[in-house]
């Protein structure tokens, strides 16, 4: 299938922060000196290569993405800062303070290492309608990380998110059992038809990597991927800039 359009390519760098604070998590310092690997480095080796954005993910304990980071990613950046966020008022106002190009609201739970799983927006209705309109008020981009579940869906475009990030982690949990990744496939590609049909532009997310990008890319419509784990653990074999140049060739191998 040849398309016009291309599929842009978010690089998640959590994981490089990762690796930092699993030996300097108690360092006075997050950079310079003996502290590596500097997630800003990774971020603009990232940029170098052809990321057409960087997202990060701070979390209220800092376990990997420190404030610190967004805020210097913000100011050094050149691609688009996709900041991943809860809706808590904490991190609504450090948004509305870094002022990312684009925010992503995501469920957050303290003992997760990575997100798992999509928001409730119809459980948080009141909470995420109060985050989009103030987010939106300062031009910032909003996006729900949210399951292909036509209910989240509608419900996304009702309360004005521009974006939704479809949760493509059960997919990717279910690769190799045939019958649960047909399944899987068949409601992503059902939702991001569905959420196109309502005015929304579809995101993927969470579980991506070399191999199940295949089917990924195939997906119609999709703006974006937002891809980190994989990446990073790609580039401890062929440094970043082969890693994000081949993940941007596969994601976009069968469009023209």
């Amino acid at each position: 299938m040849s398309r016009s359009q291309p599929i842009f390519l978010g690089v998640n760098i959590d994981h490089c922060a990762t690796v930092r604070e699993a030996r300097y998590r108690q360092a006075p310092r997050l950079r310079g000196e003996i502290v590596e690997p500097d997630p800003l480095a990774f971020a603009l080796a990232a940029e170098r290569a052809g990321a057409d954005g960087i997202t990060v993910h701070p979390r209220e304990d800092e376990r990997h993405i420190h404030r610190e980071d967004v805020e210097l990613l913000r100011a050094c950046l050149q691609v688009p800062l996709n900041m991943e966020m809860a809706a808590t008022d904490d991190m609504i106002a450090f948004a509305l303070k870094v002022r990312p190009a684009a925010v992503c609201v995501v469920p957050e739970k303290r003992e997760e290492i990575t997100t798992e799983g999509g928001l409730d927006v119809i459980g948080n209705r009141a909470r995420v309608r109060a985050v989009i309109e103030s987010l939106r008020a300062e031009q910032i981009h909003v996006s729900l990380f949210i399951d292909p579940d036509p209910a989240q869906i509608d419900l996304a475009a009702e309360l004005g998110s521009e974006f939704i990030e479809l949760h493509t982690g059960a997919y990717a949990n279910a690769y190799y059992n045939p019958e649960g990744r047909a399944r899987e496939l068949k409601l992503l590609r059902e939702g991001a038809a569905r959420a196109r049909a309502a005015g929304l532009k579809v995101n993927l997310g969470h579980g991506i990597n070399y191999v199940n990008i295949v089917e990924m890319r195939e997906i119609p419509g999709v703006h974006e991927m937002n891809i980190g784990h994989t990446i990073v653990s790609r580039a401890l074999f062929v440094g970043v800039d082969e890693a994000v140049k081949e993940m941007k060739r596969l994601m976009n191998l069968s469009r023209g």
